[in-house]
């Protein structure tokens, strides 16, 4: 079994390869720890708004759905949010609902091959843009703001038979649902590492200090009104009731393994399926993974 990694871990860090280890990092890392040695809260709070700050910048990348894909906006604390769902939805109101969530720097797009399998299937998918993603409003996110959306968007669009969701937002879908989000049926894919654990990784590659990562740390429990430990497997795993398939490739470097190990051994009734060579990305786009995910979605519609 894959030993589970900790903040002390000597894994490789994912996020030296998220901020693109080079001369931009160190730069990036020197800045910061200039300022934090100047000041503790002024460190934290450029630190905290880098670590909130999707890269890829959405407007370099997002793309709307084709047809017949049609944008739905609402608002949620004055900002737009924007989901996706198929023309002819209105037309077949008693279609199971199925909410489909990408993750960190990701924008809906990159579930329109599951979503059109899932509507040939006859479910209704709602593919999201989460807050400073895609077409949603905004230039920084973070946990707190993914669990808000996830209840907004069930309280917008009504009952969810299922959900889906790739990477950190499956680590916000399943505390959502660990805290009676109400959902059937439950895919997660490559969910990335609990939050203390970004956290601990990103303070190892900026050079942070204790009291610059202490101050984040206790920012981001603020916004979200409950402590980090509820976002570790051992405390997610035994509250998710429902059937819940977790799909992860092996050579996954972005998103360790051990998080659906870890998910899979605390859930009374989960499959982990493990893949290989499709990596983080690669694995929305894989057909096999596209039907397998289906399958377990549509079951009881």
């Amino acid at each position: 079994m894959t030993t589970t990694p900790t903040a002390t871990s000597p894994a490789p860090n994912p996020t030296d390869r998220f901020y693109a280890a080079g001369w931009a990092q160190r730069a990036l890392a020197g800045g910061l720890r200039l300022v934090q040695a100047a000041s503790p809260s002024a460190g934290a709070r450029l630190a905290f708004a880098i670590f909130c700050t999707p890269l890829p910048l959405k407007w370099l990348v997002r793309q709307r759905l084709p047809a017949p894909w049609r944008a739905q906006t609402w608002e949620l604390m004055g900002k737009r949010q924007c989901a996706w769902r198929h023309a002819d939805a209105p037309l077949h109101p008693h279609r199971p609902r199925v909410l489909l969530v990408h993750g960190w720097g990701g924008q809906a797009r990159q579930f329109q091959a599951m979503a059109e399998q899932l509507w040939a299937a006859g479910l209704d998918p709602i593919l999201l843009d989460m807050p400073a993603h895609g077409h949603s409003s905004g230039s920084q996110s973070h946990m707190p703001a993914f669990l808000q959306t996830l209840h907004a968007a069930r309280q917008f669009f009504g009952p969810l038979h299922g959900a889906a969701a790739h990477s950190i937002s499956a680590v916000a879908l399943s505390h959502a649902v660990a805290r009676e989000l109400p959902v059937r049926r439950l895919a997660l894919i490559s969910p990335s590492s609990p939050p203390r654990q970004l956290l601990a990784w990103y303070g190892q590659t900026f050079g942070l200090s204790e009291a610059v990562m202490t101050r984040m740390k206790a920012r981001i429990e603020r916004l979200a009104g409950i402590g980090l430990d509820s976002f570790e497997p051992e405390w997610i795993g035994p509250r998710l009731k429902q059937p819940t398939l977790l799909v992860h490739d092996r050579s996954d470097r972005a998103a360790p393994l051990a998080q659906s190990q870890r998910l899979r051994d605390t859930a009374p009734d989960a499959e982990l399926w493990v893949t290989e060579g499709l990596g983080h990305q690669r694995i929305l786009r894989d057909a096999e993974v596209i039907e397998r995910v289906t399958r377990h979605i549509a079951v009881g519609t």
